[in-house]
């Protein structure tokens, strides 16, 4: 203790001295917490790679058994040319379908269909450009395609965008509704009468668990009022949900099934606009399902022989999935109906 005169008082007060060697102290806490920080993400990280096969086998999920044949059957697949939708290509055409893979970039859609028919000579895969952030694109598309394919047997509208910024398709809808889901319904309506005269028939919408925290904004379903691109994604997926369930009412007694899936959280380029999660799903990709593992779903709704007359469900790792309340909402389903076909300028009934 050392004493000091209080100039204003007058008098003297005591002053504790810092003892020597404090800064010391707290430089050597600082360093302790930093290594136990250090060994136990060595810890984390010697436990993972010890336990990956374990953790591999249980985030692969469900797989497609079924053995059935595709030989005389066409199918049609969007956004085919990467992820789970190349993947899918690949599995149908191995099944001898006769594969249509639909995609905007047409040069990385050959390569993708080269890597097929390199892998199976005897695959037959074919590529055509639609741009489903284009109305004329997809009217294009639909109108070629009924004047040269006299059959379609199984549709899966796959293609998708995820958490991009801000932008509109050329029709001036937000991207995310506007692909995700307008670009589907109308590639949908157009190919419709193919796929009843084509039947038995199937349509595989791929959704997603995101539905779950999504909600139709009916008042500003472009995100002109605000805009959040997770939210805007997780709209565009309640509404393939939606879309299903509607689509499925209509459809009955046609023999043209619609069904819609969660893939999974699968390790592909969907997230590449979002920087955060580029980084989380290559740290964490022994978590993720791999695109082919993603595919699965996909391909049991398309091919399973006990799905052939289940319509409007929801399936995720090959097996009936859980559906949100607002994705079970049948008004909700019909008001988007009705705002899609008035967005679109089209009427199906």
């Amino acid at each position: 203790m050392t004493d000091v005169v209080d100039k204003n008082a007058g008098t003297k007060v005591k002053q504790r001295r810092r003892p020597a060697g404090g800064d010391g102290k707290a430089l050597i806490r600082a360093v302790m917490l930093l290594l136990l920080i250090v060994a136990g993400l060595g810890v984390v990280t010697l436990l993972v790679i010890l336990f990956a096969p374990h953790i591999r086998k249980y985030a692969a999920g469900g797989v497609c058994s079924s053995t059935a044949s595709l030989d005389g059957k066409v199918a049609l697949i969007t956004g085919a040319n990467t992820g789970i939708g190349k993947e899918t290509a690949l599995e149908l055409a191995v099944r001898g379908a006769r594969v249509i893979m639909a995609c905007r970039n047409v040069d990385k859609g050959e390569e993708a269909a080269d890597s097929i028919r390199a892998a199976h000579p005897e695959a037959q895969v074919e590529v055509r450009e639609l741009d489903l952030a284009d109305t004329c694109s997809i009217r294009a598309f639909a109108q070629k395609f009924l004047g040269e394919v006299n059959s379609l047997h199984i549709l899966i509208n796959n293609a998708g965008v995820m958490m991009c910024p801000y932008t509109k398709t050329i029709d001036g809808f937000e991207m995310h509704i506007g692909v995700n889901h307008l670009g589907h319904f109308l590639l949908t309506s157009l190919l419709i009468g193919l796929l009843k005269r084509s039947a038995p028939a199937r349509i595989v919408v791929v959704s997603s668990l995101a539905h779950n925290f999504g909600w139709i904004r009916f008042h500003d379903l472009h995100s002109q009022g605000s805009y959040n691109s997770g939210l805007a994604y997780c709209q565009s997926k309640l509404a393939n949900v939606l879309f299903t369930r509607e689509c499925a009412r209509k459809l009955k007694g046609t023999d043209v099934t619609v069904n819609s899936v969660h893939p999974g959280t699968v390790n592909s380029d969907l997230t590449r606009h979002s920087t955060l999660m580029t980084i989380f799903f290559t740290v964490f990709s022994t978590f993720l399902k791999t695109p082919r593992e993603g595919a699965q779903t996909s391909i049991y709704c398309a091919v399973a022989d006990e799905l052939h007359s289940i319509s409007g469900k929801h399936f995720s790792d090959c097996a009936p999935a859980f559906v949100a309340p607002q994705g079970r909402s049948e008004d909700t389903a019909r008001r988007l109906w009705a705002a899609s076909c008035e967005l679109l300028g089209i009427e199906w009934d």
